[in-house]
């Protein structure tokens, strides 16, 4: 045989078993994953509070009928990351009831905080939409100061929603914050999953004994094809340019060390995203080797130094939204 086939049997055995490797370091080939119904976000009887109570996290629920006073009061909506739920912005919310300065509406990302079989059929069109519902209804009840927080899989969600002119029929956002927003990923395996997640059907994350319930252990291929499509999609319209609405503030707080979003994530949208101007976005990269630095309830091994980063983050998000 000569080299030229010896060179192709040789790829060819070592791209099979690099596929054999993913495959058994991931999960199983079984594309029903063992479901815990009692303790799990991916079981039946474990859902997100939100869904009962949307007063407690809704300001549109909350307050349907807002005085004037109300409606000059900044109100943040935040909006959570890829398999997370509304937990992921608890901590903002305490922040902002003991400051008494601004208001937070907490979304529960469509498809989320159900079952893994509602969660496997919904897009990362479904995601975005409850963003949409609730700043919708935010501007026509007359809140006039409306800001936006994104972490990781959020933060793409409100690009796509700035670079679709979705802002352009109501009012205007006076500022958007993202934290830790995912524009690459951290694990290049992702780019697989096209080809792969068929195959692996699911993929499986550790959650710390606090996060349990919070967040789906199970990841269907489904959802991982959305989100790559997603992240995709928001690379392009930035290499493109996107130009944020007029007089929409931006700024980008990026972990220097993050397993989930490279941070290159930040340089692309300091270099796609521009202000109505023309001028520049903030960004900053941050002391933290914690994907979604801003949310610490639930982990494990917390340090001052992360309490003090995020107590700081959320000063300067209310000192920029009420000054």
């Amino acid at each position: 045989m000569n080299n030229k086939s010896d060179n192709i049997k040789t790829n060819f055995f070592l791209f099979y078993g690099f596929v054999l490797l993913i495959i058994t370091g991931f999960t199983s080939c079984n594309s029903t994953p063992p479901i815990n119904n009692a303790t799990m976000l991916d079981g039946t009887v474990i859902s997100d509070p939100s869904l009962a109570h949307p007063e407690k996290y809704l300001v549109s629920a909350y307050l349907p009928t807002p005085t004037e006073a109300q409606k000059n009061t900044p109100v943040i909506i935040a909006a959570h990351g890829y398999t997370a739920t509304t937990f992921e912005w608890d901590e903002l919310r305490t922040y902002a009831d003991s400051a008494g300065t601004f208001y937070v509406s907490q979304v529960l990302l469509g498809g989320h905080g159900r079952t893994y079989a509602d969660f496997k059929k919904s897009t990362w069109q479904d995601w975005g939409s409850s963003i949409q519902q609730e700043y919708e209804k935010l501007s026509q009840l007359g809140f006039k100061k409306i800001y936006l927080a994104g972490s990781s899989t959020g933060a793409p969600l409100i690009v796509e929603m700035v670079e679709s002119g979705f802002f352009n029929h109501y009012t205007l956002p006076k500022g958007i914050f993202l934290i830790d927003p995912i524009v690459v990923s951290s694990n290049k395996t992702l780019t697989l999953v096209g080809l792969l997640g068929p195959i692996l059907g699911y993929l499986t994350t550790d959650l710390a004994t606090g996060e349990q319930g919070h967040w789906y252990v199970y990841r269907p291929q489904e959802t991982l094809k959305q989100l790559m499509t997603l992240i995709n999609l928001v690379r392009l319209q930035l290499e493109k340019g996107i130009t944020l609405p007029a007089g929409t503030y931006l700024k980008v707080y990026k972990s220097k060390s993050d397993a989930t979003a490279d941070p290159v994530s930040a340089f692309l949208l300091y270099k796609g995203l521009k202000t109505s101007t023309g001028g520049n976005i903030d960004v900053a990269l941050v002391s933290s080797n914690l994907h979604v630095f801003t949310r610490l309830k639930g982990r494990d091994g917390v340090t001052a130094a992360d309490r003090q980063l995020q107590q700081q983050t959320f000063k300067e998000m209310e000192t920029k939204m009420t000054r």
